[in-house]
């Protein structure tokens, strides 16, 4: 069998999520920049991601893998939405609030 040594490697001039991006949303939605796992913060990175795609989305109609990954991360949101409403009804309140997001 003949392997392939030479890996392709695309470098993405127009990044929308980079390190900087990120660091920003956890500053301001999560407890702090290191608590990447806080339910706000990842709340608001999904919301973030989502808003993201629903561009792309309305430019490119036909790109269905992107319209699954969209409606996959939306179900995650709705998860941890439902997760946190019933942990803590307050956090939940500020949280959609803060994004705008409608419920």
């Amino acid at each position: 069998m003949l392997r392939l040594k030479h890996r392709i490697t695309f470098k993405r001039k127009n990044m929308y999520l980079t390190s900087e991006t990120k660091r920003e949303i956890f500053e301001k939605h999560g407890k702090s920049v290191t608590d990447t796992g806080s339910s706000e913060g990842q709340i608001a990175l999904f919301t973030f991601r989502i808003a993201h795609l629903t561009e792309h989305l309305k430019k490119n109609k036909k790109d269905f893998s992107t319209q699954r990954a969209l409606v996959s991360l939306v179900g995650k949101r709705r998860r941890l939405l439902d997760y946190l409403a019933k942990i803590d009804i307050e956090r939940y309140r500020h949280i959609v609030k803060e994004l705008g997001l409608r419920r």
